[in-house]
C-alpha cells in the first residue's frame, strides 16, 4: 500500500505541512515534532509519544485481562461438581482465549505491545484517559462483521451511501472519518468513483486489521459472540479477508477525529460512518471541522445512528435539529434517507438487531469560521506545571475517597456491615443510619466489579 500523499496531510498541532522525518515517519518542522508510523500507517495524534504510550498501556492491559480470564476459566473448569458439557465448554473457551491472546500479541507487535512488565493491578491503577468507547475490544465484533460474515450488512451500508449520491458521481479524494476496521471505506474505494481514499480512525487494532486484509492477507481470528447459538459458537475461529486486494490509492491514517491531521480544503468528499453522535464535542463545532477539510462544493456524506451520547440533553439532537445544524454550518440543505438495516447479526449469535440509519448528503456552499482547536484536557493536567484547581467536584470526591478508603481498612474478615457502621459513627464521618446503606452500596459495587466478566 503506497504512502499517504503529503498534500492531504497536515500537522494536528499547528495545521502546517508535514515533511519526511528522519526515520520512516513524518515531521512537523514548525513544531519540531516527529510523528512515527505503525506498520506503515502514519500515527498523527497531536501528542504522538503520549498517545502511543496510552495505547500501549491500554493494549497491554487488555492482553493481561485475557490472560487473567484464561486463569479464571481454568480454575472454574477444575471444579468437580460441573456437568461434563459445561466443563467441555469452559476448557474449549479457555484454549481459544489463550490462542486469541497470542494472535493479538502478534498482530499488535508493530505497536510495541506485549504482556508488559507491570502487574495486572498496576495497569488497572494506571488506566489511561482514552475514551471508554475506544478501547481494544469495544469494536472487536465489528472486525468480524467487516471481514468475515457481514456481507448483507456491508452491502446495506454501501447501498445507503449510494442512495444519497447521484448516479455515476465522481467522489474525488475521499476521507472516511471514523473508518473502524475499514470495510465501508474499502467498498467505497472499490465500487464507487474515487481518486484516492483515506480511511482514518482512532483505534490501532482496527487499523492494523484493515491494513492486513486490504493488502490481501487472511487473518484467522476468534469471534466471541455475546449470546452463542450453541456450545460450539462460544468461540468461533473466523478467517478475516477482503474480497480482493484493494485498488491503488487507498490509504490508512491513525489519529483523533477532533484534531484531524489533514490540510484545509483537501478533500472532495468526507464520509462520517457511525460517528457524529459519539464524538465528545457539540455537533455544530464538529460540523465546522468537516467544513474546514472540504474543498469548495465538496460533499459531506453521513451514515449511521443518531443516538447522540452527550450528558447535556440539549446536545442530544433530533433528525430535524441535525439537518438544521448541517445547513447552518456552510452546507446546502442535506438530502436525507432513512432505512432499517441489519446490525451486528452474527450467524453464531442470538444477539443482533435492525437499526434505523440516518444518511445524508450535503454540499459545502461557503466557508465558516474555523472552530477552536480541540482541547481534551486542561493544561494543568497536560503540562503538570500549573496549580490543580480545587473544584467542588474534587472536594466531594476527596471526601468520598477518604470514606471508602476507611471502609476498606475496616475489612478484616471479622467485622460485619453493622460493625463498620458503628466505627464510622464513632469517627463522626456519618450517622449509623447513613453508614449502613453507604457501606452496603460500596461493598455491592466492589463485589460486582470483582465478579464482572472482563472483555478483551
Amino acid at each position: 500500500m503506497a504512502d499517504t500523499p503529503n498534500d492531504l496531510l497536515a500537522c494536528p498541532r499547528c495545521d502546517k505541512a508535514l515533511a519526511a522525518g528522519t526515520s520512516d515517519g513524518l515531521r512537523c518542522d514548525a513544531c519540531k515534532v516527529d510523528f512515527p508510523d505503525i506498520a506503515g500507517i502514519p500515527w498523527l495524534f497531536a501528542d504522538p509519544d503520549a498517545s502511543l504510550g496510552e495505547w500501549r498501556n491500554r493494549l497491554n492491559l487488555a492482553m493481561q485481562k485475557v490472560a487473567h480470564d484464561v486463569e479464571r476459566l481454568e480454575a472454574e473448569a477444575s471444579q468437580k461438581e460441573l456437568r461434563e458439557l459445561t466443563r467441555r465448554r469452559l476448557e474449549r473457551h479457555r484454549k481459544c482465549l489463550d490462542t486469541h491472546r497470542r494472535k493479538l500479541r502478534k498482530l499488535l507487535e508493530p505497536l510495541g505491545a506485549g504482556d508488559g512488565a507491570a502487574s495486572y493491578e498496576s495497569y488497572l491503577a494506571m488506566r489511561t484517559r482514552l475514551p471508554v468507547d475506544q478501547g481494544l475490544s469495544t469494536y472487536y465484533p465489528n472486525i468480524h462483521r467487516d471481514w468475515a460474515w457481514g456481507d448483507e450488512e456491508n452491502d446495506a451500508s454501501l447501498d445507503q451511501v449510494r442512495k444519497v449520491v447521484n448516479e455515476g458521481a465522481e467522489l474525488g479524494d475521499v476521507l472516511v472519518l471514523g473508518a473502524g476496521a475499514g470495510r465501508l471505506a474499502y467498498d467505497i474505494h472499490m465500487y464507487m468513483d474515487c481518486r484516492r481514499t483515506v480511511a482514518f480512525d482512532f483505534n490501532p487494532l482496527l487499523m492494523l486489521v484493515a491494513d492486513a486484509v486490504t493488502r490481501g492477507d487472511t487473518l484467522p481470528m476468534y469471534e466471541f459472540p455475546i449470546a452463542p447459538k450453541s456450545l460450539e459458537d462460544d468461540a468461533v475461529l473466523r478467517k478475516l479477508s477482503a474480497p480482493e486486494p484493494v485498488a491503488d490509492g487507498f490509504h490508512l491514517v491513525l489519529g483523533d477525529a477532533l484534531r484531524p491531521p489533514f490540510a484545509q480544503k483537501s478533500f472532495d468528499t468526507i464520509v462520517t460512518p457511525w460517528l457524529i453522535d459519539i464524538v465528545t464535542e457539540e455537533f455544530s463545532i464538529f460540523a465546522a471541522r468537516i467544513n474546514r477539510l472540504l474543498k469548495a462544493d465538496g460533499r459531506w456524506i453521513n451514515f449511521g445512528s443518531l443516538a447522540f451520547h452527550h450528558p447535556k440533553h440539549a446536545w442530544q439532537y433530533s433528525p430535524e435539529e441535525t439537518k438544521a445544524i448541517v445547513a447552518e454550518s456552510g452546507f446546502s440543505d442535506p438530502y436525507v434517507t432513512e432505512a432499517s438495516i441489519p446490525y451486528m447479526c452474527s450467524p453464531a449469535s442470538r444477539h443482533g438487531r435492525r437499526e434505523k440509519v440516518f444518511t445524508f448528503s450535503a454540499y459545502k456552499e461557503k466557508d465558516v469560521k474555523a472552530p477552536p482547536r480541540h482541547r481534551a484536557l486542561p493544561d494543568w493536567i497536560v503540562t503538570g506545571k500549573e496549580p490543580v484547581p480545587l473544584l467542588q467536584s474534587f472536594r466531594t470526591q476527596a471526601m468520598t475517597t477518604q470514606i471508602y478508603a476507611f471502609i476498606m481498612s475496616l475489612i478484616d474478615g471479622k467485622r460485619s456491615i453493622e460493625d463498620m457502621a458503628v466505627v464510622l459513627e464513632k469517627q463522626r464521618l456519618m450517622s449509623h443510619a447513613e453508614a449502613v446503606p453507604a457501606i452496603r452500596e460500596f461493598l455491592r459495587k466492589m463485589f460486582d466489579d470483582a465478579n464482572r466478566q472482563t472483555g478483551y
